[in-house]
């Protein structure tokens, strides 16, 4: 695998550069003073679910190589929220993260090591020179191998300081709730809150202070069993089952194990934990008999296989998937019961996806999304989502979903022909702000949660706004409810008999819920529509050639058997910049034509490669049966046309030089 990751000049790593230090006990690092360690660069942002996985590959080798490796998060926000350095301390508590982090905001050091994707991580010697640059998620595997070889080389050169790192752990902020998700109202009154940071749930009285049970250990893990051993890894979404379908069951309400990447079943009469779905192995692809459809951004898996890859389709086949216990998922962030659907809808935050699980025959399957991250509306299998993280559902048995990445609300709309999929709210995977009025024109950001209003209209939990707002499907606006919140993860009605209904607000990162009641005027506010602000590359207008290089790792060969094994999808935003080259087609080259008259714009690149194991037979073709990978990386490059730009753009697949 390092032969696949090893930079082949030596290139002296630039200086770390932001705005301060968290995790080092008040200290600044610069490479200087890491000399002597190898150096794992991770550049990350807090919304981004692919960091997440990255941090949770990462923690195996953290561990095992604390005494020389040093990892460095290097936080290069995307949205405007995560710039707030309050909201990236507790963002690092949030997700406990145990290495140096840089708060770098205005992208200094992400634009010296040239990153283009989060993720990106890049490996410095102890000497200070780069030995590796790559893209996405899935490289603990080659990370490890490429660790044991910069170990043996500096160690012999003299070069290697074993001993202790530079971390230091922050104190802890929060009481009885740790960064909560999810919420919902039980029939006795209380609340079941999905305690994230804890790993457990909590019951709360209607006072939503005090605790009526916990289920859960509160310790990190796997386990299933009686409320106080069972074992939960950053749980977010809660829904409940009807009550006769609960008594067939033996459960009653089912919990996204976001990281465990399961659904567990929850029995709230005794508190009692199983698991009903996933088999803890993060999905990375789907893959049927001699065929591999689609894999999450920038990630990588195998599967035995009979046949090769195909990429004839577009698309994934919506559609049943396996059995509950037997088939993977990927960080399941929120679950809604469908009443027309008969099934547990799931939003697959992991591989930007809505997924689908029966709890009578067991079965998952996936309900809408094609995998590729983006906003894109349509039939089921064609839309795209980025990152979906709350559902509802209305009285027309209509499927809302706050689409983070986006900062959209969607809605997936159930008839006997099938499902189809809009937008409400949001614009494009950049596009974000805080703006009412016209849905054509509003603006959130990063919403987590949403609930559907006794009236029809939306409540959506606008996160990174600190504010809960309202999409009303009859004039098709949005207004504001509330303001001046800690990142609100959901919302939930209460509607009390001969009263108004009033909200609770899942306040995040305050550690708490809040009753927020429903103003009878709801507030007008405009404070601009923003894009995603990353360097833009000048291209030239006119013809753009684009390469993307892909080297199969050292025991695997591209699997040519049946053609070409690679793929490119390619499209913009606006769409007007790309007159030619859309599409998707094989191969890893293409000319693209661009329009001179659209200033900037964003190219979306979507790259995908097949290879299989070796060794490889005398007549050096792939062995039957062999494990079969699929590689895949999405880029959004931000790119700005004058005369004087490049006419040419290289891409490496997982980060090759």
């Amino acid at each position: 695998m390092s032969e696949t990751v090893r930079t082949q000049l030596r290139v002296r790593a630039s200086e770390l550069e932001g705005r301060g230090w968290l995790n080092t006990g008040g200290k600044s690092l610069d490479l200087e003073s890491l000399r002597g360690k190898i150096v794992l660069l991770d550049f990350w942002t807090f919304c981004c679910i692919n960091c997440l996985h990255v941090l949770d590959e990462l923690r195996p080798l953290e561990e095992k190589y604390s005494d020389v490796l040093v990892t460095v998060g290097v936080h290069s926000p995307k949205f405007e929220h995560e710039a707030d350095p309050v909201a990236l301390a507790s963002a690092v508590e949030r997700y406990e993260i145990h290495h140096p982090v840089l708060d770098d905001p205005e992208l200094a050091t992400w634009k010296a090591y040239t990153a283009r994707a989060w993720p990106t991580l890049v490996v410095v010697d102890p000497e200070g020179y780069i030995v590796a640059h790559l893209s996405g998620e899935g490289h603990a595997g080659g990370l490890a191998v490429l660790l044991e070889e910069l170990v043996a080389e500096h160690e012999a050169k003299g070069t290697l300081h074993r001993g202790n790192g530079p971390y230091v752990a922050p104190e802890p902020t929060s009481g009885t709730l740790r960064f909560p998700g999810k919420a919902t109202q039980l029939a006795n009154g209380n609340y079941l809150v999905v305690d994230s940071g804890h790993h457990r749930l909590v019951e709360l009285r209607p006072d939503l202070e005090t605790v009526e049970r916990v289920i859960g250990s509160g310790t990190k893990g796997y386990l299933d069993g009686q409320a106080e051993i069972a074992q939960f890894n950053e749980p977010q979404g809660v829904a409940l089952l009807p009550s006769e379908l609960a008594w067939k069951l033996g459960y009653d309400a089912v919990v996204t194990d976001t990281v465990n990447h399961r659904l567990r079943g929850v029995t709230l009469s005794s508190g009692y934990v199983q698991t009903v779905a996933g088999n803890g192995v993060q999905r990375l692809l789907d893959a049927g008999p001699a065929r591999v459809t689609d894999t999450g951004a920038g990630t990588w898996s195998e599967h035995h296989d009979d046949g090769p890859a195909d990429f004839a389709a577009d698309s994934v086949d919506v559609g049943a998937l396996g059995l509950g216990a037997e088939v993977s998922l990927s960080s399941p962030w929120d679950v809604v019961w469908s009443g027309k659907l008969q099934r547990v809808v799931i939003a697959m935050a992991g591989t930007h996806q809505i997924f689908a699980f029966d709890p009578l025959s067991n079965e998952v399957s996936i309900l809408a999304g094609s995998g590729l991250e983006g906003l894109l509306d349509g039939k089921a299998e064609e839309a795209w989502f980025a990152q979906s993280s709350g559902l509802a559902i209305d009285a027309d048995d209509n499927i809302w979903v706050a689409d983070s990445e986006t900062s959209s609300l969607r809605r997936l709309v159930v008839s006997d022909s099938g499902v189809t999929v809009e937008t409400a709210v949001g614009k494009g995977l950049f596009d974000f702000g805080f703006r009412d009025g016209d849905s054509a024109e509003a603006r959130l950001q990063h919403p987590l949660g949403v609930t559907v209003l006794p009236d029809g209209s939306v409540a959506i939990a606008d996160t990174y706004n600190g504010a809960v707002r309202r999409y009303d499907p009859s004039t098709k606006s949005v207004s504001t409810l509330a303001r001046g919140l800690a990142e609100p993860s959901d919302v939930v009605v209460v509607q009390v008999e001969g009263s108004e209904p009033l909200l609770v607000v899942v306040e995040s990162n305050k550690h708490q819920l809040v009753l927020v009641p429903i103003p009878k005027e709801a507030q007008q506010v405009d404070e601009g529509a923003s894009q995603t602000h990353r360097p833009k590359s000048p291209v030239t207008p006119g013809n753009l050639e684009l390469a993307v290089r892909f080297k199969a790792p050292t025991g695997q060969k591209l699997d040519d058997r049946w053609g070409d094994p690679t793929q490119l999808k390619i499209s913009s935003t606006p769409p007007e910049l790309l007159v030619s080259g859309g599409g998707t087609s094989v191969g890893l080259l293409r000319t693209l034509e661009l329009s001179a008259d659209v200033p900037e714009g964003i190219l979306h690149i979507t790259a995908r490669a097949a290879a299989c194991d070796g060794p490889e037979t005398e007549d050096g073709e792939i062995p039957d049966h062999a494990a079969c990978h699929l590689y895949q990386q999405d880029w959004g490059i931000p790119v700005v046309l004058q005369a004087d730009g490049e006419s040419e753009l290289v891409l490496d697949l997982r980060g090759m030089d």
